[in-house]
């Protein structure tokens, strides 16, 4: 639930920018559309608020929550995650996404949200309670049978790929492509891998089959690396012109309709998402070809922004 204050911030500095006047306008009839119970209605006004005046931190902030509440989690942990890296962060966003973190099991970083709020505010009611039930179920958390759960899963993830039964061919090119354990192969997509020279269908093939029977597959461990890296790409944009390109939507490109459903696809709504994504990955989705790549990374370069280079 939002404080009453639902902009209220930690303390620091930040500028916006953006069309404010019709931010504000389109943040006036979401709540309008709201009080009138078109959830749906609210939301699609929220994105075009949103996306009118991305530094309107009141239309991100109520964005996120109604996605929220709507169990749109994935999409409003993106947009807590951007309010709580600005500068000033939203107290709100910060407390939901550890309550999130919480949920997920992922108490250090709760805490980490929840400290942040603390430093500036050693008494924020909400910010303390959260935090002694966050101090509480690291404590619960220190379980044995979890922790031979977590040690028996890093153990396999931390497993040399030369220790499994593939062919001269594909460990050779795994090795090329730095792709050291199991953990590695499960952050890399089939297409990624076609996409080397010297990867074949029988390498595929060896590796999906080996994957199988342990109960993984290719591409596993993408969300979480996807969320990383589209972190270190905002991180690397701080504090230069391409700052504010990222937090643009996509829809401004005035892409096809074959590479627009491409991007849906992939679950890509800003160009920051965009920029965080590989050619392989855009070249994996079904039916987007070279002719949709070329116009990807045309508008992205007059945008100042490209596609993410594989670092092999």
């Amino acid at each position: 639930m939002p404080d009453s204050n639902a902009m209220d911030l930690v303390i620091g500095t930040g500028a916006c920018s953006g069309d404010k006047a019709a931010g504000a306008t389109l943040l006036a009839d979401s709540k309008r559309l709201g009080e009138a119970g078109d959830r749906e209605g609210r939301v699609d006004m929220l994105r075009k608020a949103v996306n009118a005046d991305p530094g309107n931190e009141e239309a991100a902030f109520a964005l996120a929550y109604a996605l929220d509440q709507m169990g749109e989690e994935d999409e409003a942990f993106v947009l807590y995650e951007r309010a709580a890296d600005a500068k000033p962060a939203s107290i709100n966003a910060l407390l939901n996404l550890a309550v999130m973190f919480e949920d997920k099991g992922e108490y250090h970083r709760a805490e980490k949200c929840l400290r942040q709020i603390l430093d500036t505010d050693p008494n924020h009611p909400r910010a303390r309670l959260y935090m002694r039930d966050v101090l509480a179920s690291k404590e619960m958390y220190v379980d044995e049978e979890h922790d031979r759960d977590i040690a028996k899963r890093n153990a396999l993830l931390d497993t040399p790929v030369t220790d499994f039964e593939l062919s001269v061919r594909a460990r050779n090119c795994l090795k090329k492509m730095n792709i050291r354990t199991l953990g590695d192969l499960l952050r890399i997509t089939e297409a990624e891998l076609m996409g080397y020279k010297n990867f074949g269908e029988a390498s595929l093939k060896e590796i999906k089959d080996m994957l199988s029977q342990k109960g993984l597959r290719l591409g596993q461990g993408l969300d979480d690396a996807h969320r990383r890296i589209r972190k270190r790409v905002y991180d690397a944009a701080k504090g230069t012109p391409n700052e504010k390109a990222l937090a643009r939507p996509v829809s401004e490109l005035g892409l096809s309709v074959r590479a627009r459903k491409a991007l849906q696809l992939l679950g890509i709504q800003t160009l920051g998402d965009l920029a965080s994504r590989t050619e392989a990955e855009l070249m994996g989705v079904k039916n987007f070809g070279a002719t949709s790549l070329e116009e990807v990374k045309e508008r992205l370069v007059q945008h100042g922004l490209g596609l993410r280079k594989l670092e092999f």
